[in-house]
């Protein structure tokens, strides 16, 4: 089963009076369980399509389908884009600006990243006067009475997931620091927070970009492999898509959509190592 599907997917930016296209008519399937990864140079675009996928920037054209939902359906982005954060129709030559995207696209495209999707940064993103508990915590308490914001989550009753939250706790292998705060942690004790975040809400898709960046080789091995961990749970079925030139990452993944310079070079189905860094 495809928990997300691209087809024909294009990005464009302004750049002076010119356009820069960033990504060319990408297409592509990820089905339920990969370990997968966009991968490329620098500059190739695949920061791009995750920011897509994360619905946190609009496409120029083309469409996304998540765990059966058409998310851009019923815009017409070939009329439409996004140009400095505000929603501007290509057929005004004044291209005369509203101040934000339309109110229903945005309700839907909120609710779904909160309900189906998880990030990973490779900055951690860590709120520092909270706990590692409450770092993880965070997200349940963004409540929305849009039904497509639903997490499986908010039908437990409050012990429910207070035990939920102590289990990713558990998994990730931080229950003697659940009460420090992120300033106490190292480089690694903080992904592994973000990582039980991303967790939390039980979104069936969870999106990292450059995970390891900010780690050293070792970090990078214990996260990788704790990664591979949870990917294979099943009682999480989760679903893993890097952005990533680390060849490593690469190799570790079972689906690899290869990019340059916008466009898909190979989508490559391979058995994927089960340790980051092992030769083969």
């Amino acid at each position: 089963m495809s928990v997300i599907t691209i087809n024909h997917l294009r990005k464009t930016y302004p750049l002076g009076k010119q356009d820069l296209v960033a990504v060319k008519d990408a297409s592509f399937s990820i089905e339920q369980g990969e370990f997968a990864a966009i991968s490329g140079p620098s500059g190739s675009g695949k920061s791009t399509i995750l920011n897509m996928l994360g619905l946190i920037d609009i496409p120029s054209a083309g469409s996304i389908n998540i765990n059966g939902i058409d998310v851009y359906k019923g815009v017409n982005l070939a009329e439409a884009e996004v140009r400095d954060s505000r929603w501007a129709s290509s057929s005004d030559t004044k291209r005369k600006k509203r101040t934000s995207i339309p109110r229903s696209l945005d309700k839907r495209i909120t609710g779904l990243r909160r309900s189906h999707l998880g990030f990973i940064f490779q900055t951690f993103n860590l709120i520092p006067v909270l706990n590692v508990y409450e770092n993880i915590e965070f997200p349940l308490l963004l409540k929305s009475k849009n039904p497509n914001s639903k997490s499986p989550v908010d039908d437990f009753s409050k012990k429910q997931k207070e035990e939920w939250i102590n289990y990713l706790i558990e998994k990730v292998g931080l229950t003697e620091w659940k009460d420090h705060k992120a300033t106490e942690l190292s480089g690694g004790q903080r992904q592994r927070v973000a990582i039980a975040r991303a967790l939390v809400t039980k979104a069936p898709v969870i999106l990292a970009d450059e995970p390891t960046a900010n780690l050293d080789s070792a970090n990078s091995k214990q996260i990788l492999s704790l990664m591979k961990q949870l990917n294979r749970d099943p009682d999480l079925m989760t679903t893993f898509i890097f952005s990533t030139h680390d060849a490593r990452i690469v190799d570790m993944c079972n689906h690899v959509v290869h990019l340059l310079d916008g466009e898909i070079t190979n989508d490559e189905l391979k058995q994927g190592s089960d340790v980051y860094g092992e030769a083969r």
